[in-house]
């Protein structure tokens, strides 16, 4: 059975609440070790991974737009660890369209209950820890993380994070892959479910654990050797 590291839910309060002192302690230490990792030179099958995706109400955060759910699953030598995984939804009703609820199967009532910006995101990096991430469309969670973790934990974004395109340039330079769905199909990765945080971060792991696969038998094996022939 599938074990979610999974928030409770709250009262629904503020929208963004404060965050508590240890909230702010575990976040300020989590820096501190975040600045002792050396990635770039570790085998990329040895590469502590958490493979995230977020379900948003937009595209733009700096107008508002907010994160609704965040799924994770770790990589661990080079196995996706698909029995424990981290999923919450976050306090925000009010920033969930009827568009958005029919792509994501969100309702209102059960982000009424959920926890709060700040818990949620406290949770999932206590998740995933001094990892990489990884994510489909990097640049998406990016913004997201960046501007929610500053604005309700104070504290600037300081994960590396990957684009799964990062390795689909040496994977499969000439074949013009986009969506997830695209890159999925290609690799005849199964797709159960789609535009749910959990179920598309535990397919986006499948396809960074099967392109690591293959830039290894090509000659690559650190992120170091990666960047330099991307650089090159």
């Amino acid at each position: 059975m599938r074990q979610v590291s999974k928030l409770g839910s709250q009262d629904p309060g503020a929208i963004f609440e404060q965050s508590t002192p240890q909230q702010l302690s575990f976040i300020r230490q989590l820096q501190k070790d975040l600045k002792k990792e050396q990635p770039l030179t570790r085998q990329l099958k040895n590469l502590q991974v958490t493979v995230l995706d977020l379900e948003t109400s937009g595209f733009f955060p700096d107008r508002g737009d907010q994160i609704l759910s965040i799924g994770g699953v770790k990589i661990k030598e080079g196995k996706v660890q698909n029995e424990k995984v981290f999923y919450s939804l976050v306090n925000a009703p009010h920033a969930l369209s009827e568009e958005i609820s029919e792509l994501t199967g969100l309702r209102k009532d059960e982000l009424e209950k959920a926890p709060s910006l700040a818990s949620a995101l406290n949770g999932f990096y206590r998740f995933a820890g001094t990892d990489v991430l990884v994510a489909h469309h990097a640049s998406h969670e990016r913004k997201f993380l960046q501007h929610a973790t500053y604005q309700v934990l104070g504290s600037q974004f300081r994960h590396r994070l990957l684009d799964t395109s990062f390795l689909l340039k040496i994977a499969a330079p000439d074949v013009p892959l986009k969506t997830l769905d695209d890159c999925c199909n290609h690799y005849g990765i199964p797709i159960e479910k789609r535009h749910h945080a959990l179920e598309d971060a535990l397919i986006t792991a499948e396809l960074w654990k099967c392109m690591v696969e293959i830039v290894e038998r090509k000659g690559y094996q650190t992120l170091q050797e990666i960047y330099a022939f991307l650089n090159s």
